[in-house]
């Protein structure tokens, strides 16, 4: 009995053992282990930390600490001898006319060039997503290729186009016995010329982002739609567009921030000309910066320009947040 008792017992005493086991055993390895992944984790972040720093933040701290003095070509080699001036480059800037004009450009060319660009992407993507059955994928690649395309490619090709003289534009005008219109050297239609290079340049992006939000809107709602009597332009407008709200306003950000730091396109195509007609903020420092070296001054003006930027997608991105609960 004595042993048929302990051999009874001896399953009930190796069921307990584990349980016996204090409950802290296993902690100190888990958090050797928690360890070891969070050193590896910023072993592998290290390579994109420095990078980061290097030519990140550091340009960035060292650029606004350059905005509030005189830095200058004299400065590049010894740059602890520019003078600090406090907010003189930021109160200079309400008094330069050259800016004050830059600016009124830059505006132009956002308020007229993003509802274009949108509206016309929004335009593409239903009729890519809905309309057109044969070649849709050629269609897709075509109206995306000027994207992945080098701006100064298009600017080249563009100033070649609108050439009043030899460019395919004054041969369509002389074909019915016109005279082409000097488009980029007219103060009236220089700035036109670059929003149409650039609404044609940026509408595949637009166009994409649409036809992925196209494709989310729920069969089912446009179903039910079309069983309560919606026609297509009552479909579009009371079921499409409000669903596609978020997308919408993601396109209108992203748009008006590439719009806002417009470069190239002044500079490649007319120079900031004819009489200052085209000259953007970005164009702008970057002649105080490296032409006049003003960097200083080149330096206020970036972080002006940084400000509206938050600014307005700030702003852009309230909206979405109020529109899309």
């Amino acid at each position: 009995m004595g042993t048929l008792t302990s051999r009874a017992a001896r399953p009930a005493a190796v069921e307990k053992g584990p349980a016996a086991l204090p409950p802290r055993a296993g902690r100190p390895r888990g958090k050797r282990s928690m360890g070891v992944q969070n050193a590896a984790g910023w072993l592998f972040s290290t390579p994109f930390l420095v990078l980061f720093t290097v030519f990140m933040a550091f340009p960035v701290l060292a650029t606004l600490l350059m905005s509030f003095t005189d830095f200058g070509l004299r400065n590049v080699t010894r740059p602890w001898e520019a003078e600090f001036i406090g907010f003189e480059n930021y109160t200079a800037l309400l008094g330069d006319q050259k800016f004050l004009t830059s600016l009124f450009n830059t505006a132009y060319f956002v308020v007229v060039g993003v509802p274009l660009t949108i509206a016309l992407g929004l335009v593409v993507a239903v009729l890519l997503n809905n309309g057109i059955d044969r070649a849709r994928t050629f269609f897709r690649v075509g109206f995306y290729a000027p994207v992945v395309t080098t701006i100064v490619a298009v600017a080249v090709v563009w100033r070649f186009v609108l050439d009043p003289s030899d460019g395919l534009v004054a041969g369509l005008f002389s074909e019915v016995g016109l005279t082409a219109p000097d488009f980029l050297g007219s103060e009236a239609l220089a700035m036109p010329s670059l929003i149409a290079m650039a609404v044609w340049r940026n509408v595949g992006t637009v166009m994409v982002l649409f036809i992925a939000g196209l494709q989310a809107v729920p069969a089912e709602v446009r179903e039910a739609a079309r069983l309560d009597g919606a026609g297509a332009w009552q479909e579009f407008r009371r079921i499409t567009v409000p669903l596609l709200r978020p997308t919408l306003l993601y396109a209108t950000v992203i748009t008006t921030i590439g719009y806002l730091n417009v470069f190239e396109e002044p500079f490649v195509m007319t120079q900031g000309g004819p009489s200052d007609s085209t000259l953007t903020v970005s164009l702008h420092m970057y002649r105080e910066g490296f032409n006049f070296f003003h960097m200083g001054y080149a330096s206020a003006m970036a972080y002006v320009l940084l400000v509206v930027i938050m600014g307005i997608t700030v702003l852009q991105l309230r909206l979405l947040k109020d529109n899309t609960r």
